[in-house]
């Protein structure tokens, strides 16, 4: 990849004149004289307005490790003039004027009531945060929500009154549009002051670094793996991650992220998670403190040979499908063709992924399929996508009686395609239940899968959740498998205990 040339304002001002059809002659001496100045002075406009209406909405973020009693630092102390062991002075802290974080990045206001947008990698375990605004003042943040697949996280300040982004729509972006980034680059925003920089669209749906020896796509961190990206050459330095990129209007049609440079290049390219309608429902719930929930349909997906290829056809071939899951429940076969998700023809399984990715789980997709070349469509109930790393919830599903349930597959470890035949099989798992409470007092332990609730049989937590809604006195809830217990049995739940 070779890294993008930069122009400087005066060649592209002129070759925006040229292109408009002004009449003015192609020389440089033509670009310099009134006309070539009127339209700099129109582009200058544009750019400071559009910066102007984007930059009160963009913040300065400071991690700081949270200090753990008896801890030095890693400090040595040293003796003063008369001997005296003393310790150093301390740093100046987070709400100190001097105060530089070693760890900074960038936010960007969603909500008047102190709703932060940024970047999934830019929390930390055992980390606080802390947001100076425009306005130079200081807030405590605290994670109102964070979902590793989409790289996307939610803080939250008590603060209101503030400015928040207006949003663009990243679907209508095309290569070669102007594009401004305004972020936290090398902690100088720390006072609040976000820094500007321009560029051009230089590509879109670009891939984010895969993850080394990982030979399944099933198997990604994140949605960017795939081919979500914009790709941008404005320049995007360290602790711009979390920033906003702008349109010539103001609008936001990108969150800024800084990705690891490729090895035997100088730098990696700028990009851009977009904002459009996948990550605008990934925003929303995000905002609220609920887990981002996405579609699984349960097969190993693998391209299509070469012979194939130049044969003409196009899709994804079922490799194999997972026992007990959509996939298998609704009737996908080794060796299937999929050729289009929801009507979007579908070329490799990159695209496959992305397009189940884009639905939350619970939904229902539509596949086109060739088995032994006859097409046929094939109408799937989605289960959750098993995301990897640690998710940020504050506003849990509800519980019952002291538990709450998930979809079977809703699992963190991405072995289970090797798992039991029959840990996917119909029901619900139990991930969490409180000590005490009437299901902990009737037996029932994380790890266990409900399949029936009376005489209901439940497949979904939505099903299960519509079982027991009505249900005032005792409840049998039938066992099948799981982590604990036997195969098959029946655990009575009183609203008692």
């Amino acid at each position: 990849m070779l890294r993008a040339a930069k122009y400087s304002l005066w060649t592209m001002v002129a070759g925006l004149a040229l292109v408009a059809g002004s009449g003015i002659r192609c020389s440089s001496a033509s670009a310099q004289g009134p006309a070539g100045l009127d339209a700099a002075q129109a582009l200058e406009n544009t750019l400071t307005a559009a910066i102007a209406r984007a930059d009160k909405s963009i913040v300065a973020i400071a991690r700081v490790r949270k200090e753990r009693p008896g801890e030095t630092f890693g400090l040595e102390l040293r003796p003063d003039p008369f001997g005296r062991r003393i310790a150093p002075a301390a740093s100046p802290g987070p709400t100190d004027p001097d105060f530089v974080p070693n760890d900074y990045a960038t936010g960007v206001i969603i909500d008047r009531q102190g709703l932060i947008l940024t970047a999934y990698h830019v929390l930390r375990p055992e980390s606080e945060y802390y947001v100076t605004t425009q306005e130079r003042r200081l807030y405590r943040a605290t994670v109102k929500g964070a979902d590793p697949r989409s790289d996307l996280a939610v803080l939250t300040i008590e603060a209101g009154g503030l400015a928040p982004v207006v949003f663009g729509d990243a679907g209508q972006l095309k290569k070669g549009q102007i594009v401004i980034a305004l972020g936290n680059p090398y902690a100088i925003g720390h006072d609040g002051q976000a820094s500007a920089s321009w560029g051009i669209v230089s590509n879109l749906a670009r891939k984010a670094p895969p993850i080394p020896d990982d030979g399944d796509p099933s198997a990604a961190r994140t949605l960017h793996q795939f081919g979500t990206l914009i790709q941008t050459d404005a320049k995007l330095n360290l602790g711009t991650s979390g920033g906003a990129l702008v349109n010539l209007r103001g609008e936001m049609v990108g969150l800024t992220v800084t990705l690891a440079a490729t090895v035997g290049y100088e730098q990696s390219a700028g990009y851009a998670i977009p904002i459009d309608a996948t990550f605008r429902r990934v925003i929303d719930t995000l905002k609220e403190g609920r887990e981002v929930e996405y579609g699984f349909l349960g097969i190993r997906p693998v391209n299509l040979s070469a012979a194939e290829l130049l044969a003409g056809k196009q899709g994804v071939k079922v490799q194999s499908v997972v026992p007990g899951t959509p996939a298998y429940r609704y009737g996908l076969q080794t060796d299937d063709v999929i050729t289009a998700v929801q009507g979007t023809p579908i070329s490799g399984t990159d695209a496959l992924m992305l397009e189940l990715g884009r639905m939350p789980a619970d939904s229902t997709a539509r596949f086109d399929v060739l088995r032994n070349q006859r097409p046929l469509q094939v109408e799937v109930l989605l289960a959750k996508y098993p995301v990897a790393g640690k998710k940020v919830v504050t506003k849990p599903a509800p519980s019952w009686r002291g538990m709450r349930v998930d979809f079977t597959t809703a699992v963190s470890n991405l072995e289970v395609a090797v798992a039991p035949t029959n840990f996917f099989g119909e029901g619900v798992i139990v991930t969490d239940v409180e000590e005490g409470k009437p299901a902990w007092l009737s037996g029932i332990r994380p790890g266990m899968r409900i399949s029936q609730v009376d005489a209901t049989p439940v497949s979904t937590p939505k099903q299960f959740r519509a079982a027991v809604a009505d249900k005032t006195g005792p409840v049998q809830l039938r066992l099948a498998g799981g982590s604990e217990g036997p195969a098959e049995s029946v655990r009575t739940v009183t609203p008692g205990g």
